[in-house]
């Protein structure tokens, strides 16, 4: 049984804490006790902070080492361009099952006096920000300013850069004990990351908790109905359809998939943050299904920063109900344009919290839509937020999945397929 457990991916014992933790947390968060919910949002903020902590230097080393070890090989390649095909399938699988059920459910048009009510709900300084700026800051000024910013983009760009250096030059004895010294700084700095996964029960108690009085403290207030269903629904589809659809279609067990990578969905479910998930992330799939090193620590960090499933669909939902809203005309070719720009700039948004809310702003900012009715979303933002994130994670578990099974063994550790991988 030992062996089973161990070759599945699955800890029943490690379910169960986790599990306790989250019901417990829930009931903890209902009882009104002030002292109690101060330490509980105490330590969601500890376990917040020290995950962003890790998240950066992850990204960057787990991309740095593998390009510098992988190099020009031909590998190097079909594992980037079977990333980049299956984020794309994915995003655009998102997108395609939002505007479907917005079509089908047709969310009405608000009144014009709670548009008016909800302009105070909208900071001032949000309506001037410019997806041009959020392009532009990709490409750092300085080697420094990514990591000071937690730019997560801008931190992928330069890791890029200096693993292809690395690999070009590996001649260089320099070189050699440059790079070296980064994996025994990645080693460390994995070994960090297990001692937060152990201990990661204490924070789900403490986010569940968090959760749970501001709900019945009644800081999520009310729905918008149509809107909402149609958002959440998308975002179950493919949670639960499309995306265990793309695992099946290559033969791989979608369940056993989900139990290995669970605990980086609850992680993202209650950070919201698809980077400061990403070290639970690469942990779990190495640990739990069993994937290649160079596969995962490749794989993994981009998709974290461009296979954005649930803000693809978020997007491009909100974007036609706020130009519905603001009587502009939604004709087949306006519904293709929004289609493909929900798709771009979803692979260009951050994984940080309330990202995609941030960025549908700029959007309709620029293009003059009533941006007023993103401050009546905004109080039940936190909620879509949680879903879309862990969507986003579980879309990245199941590209790297894909990729994993489709890359050839590299090692004797790999010449077998793993059981976790199997229907």
């Amino acid at each position: 049984m030992k062996s089973n457990a161990r070759s599945n991916g699955f800890n029943g014992k490690q379910f169960a804490v986790w599990m306790t933790a989250l019901v417990l947390g829930s009931i903890l968060g209902t009882l009104g006790i002030d002292w109690l919910n101060e330490f509980f949002n105490f330590t969601a903020s500890v376990y917040t902070r020290l995950f962003q902590f890790v998240a950066v230097p992850t990204i960057a080393l787990a991309v740095t080492t593998t390009l510098a070890q992988l190099g020009a090989r031909k590998n190097t390649g079909r594992i980037f361009l079977h990333t980049i095909t299956y984020t794309l399938l994915t995003t655009a699988a998102a997108a395609l099952v939002g505007l479907l059920l917005f079509k089908c459910v047709a969310p009405a048009n608000l009144p014009a006096d709670v548009i008016r009510q909800a302009d105070t709900n909208v900071s001032e300084n949000l309506g001037a920000i410019s997806y041009y700026s959020h392009i532009l800051s990709v490409i750092p000024n300085n080697i420094l300013a990514p990591f000071s910013s937690g730019n997560v983009l801008s931190i992928l760009f330069v890791s890029f850069a200096v693993g292809l250096v690395l690999a070009v030059k590996k001649e260089s004895e320099n070189i050699r004990i440059l790079l070296k010294s980064i994996l025994g700084m990645q080693e460390v700095l994995f070994s960090m990351i297990k001692s937060l996964v152990w201990t990661l029960p204490l924070g789900i108690l403490a986010f569940a908790a968090q959760l749970s009085a501001q709900v019945s403290a009644g800081f999520i207030l009310g729905s918008l109905g149509k809107y909402v269903a149609v958002v959440l629904g998308g975002n179950l589809i493919q949670f639960f359809i499309v995306l265990p659809l793309f695992l099946l279609v290559h033969k791989i067990n979608p369940v056993r998939v989900f139990r290995g990578m669970l605990p980086a969905v609850l992680m993202a479910l209650f950070t919201k943050s698809s980077a400061a998930t990403l070290p639970v992330t690469i942990e779990s799939a190495e640990d739990n299904l069993k994937a290649k090193k160079e596969v995962a620590r490749f794989v993994l960090p981009i998709c974290c920063t461009i296979n954005m499933n649930g803000c693809a669909a978020f997007i491009l939902v909100t974007s036609l109900f706020v130009m519905q809203n603001g009587g502009m005309s939604l004709d087949v070719p306006t519904l293709i344009l929004w289609f493909f720009i929900s798709i771009i700039s979803a692979i260009g948004n951050a994984g940080v919290p309330m990202g995609c809310y941030f960025l549908s702003l700029s959007l309709m900012s620029g293009i003059g839509a009533p941006i007023e009715i993103l401050g009546i979303i905004l109080p039940v933002y936190t909620i879509i937020d949680m879903i879309e994130t862990a969507e986003n994670v579980w879309s990245d578990s199941c590209v790297c999945a894909i990729v994993d099974k489709k890359m050839p063994a590299q090692d004797a550790e790999h010449n077998q397929e793993p059981h976790s991988m199997r229907i």
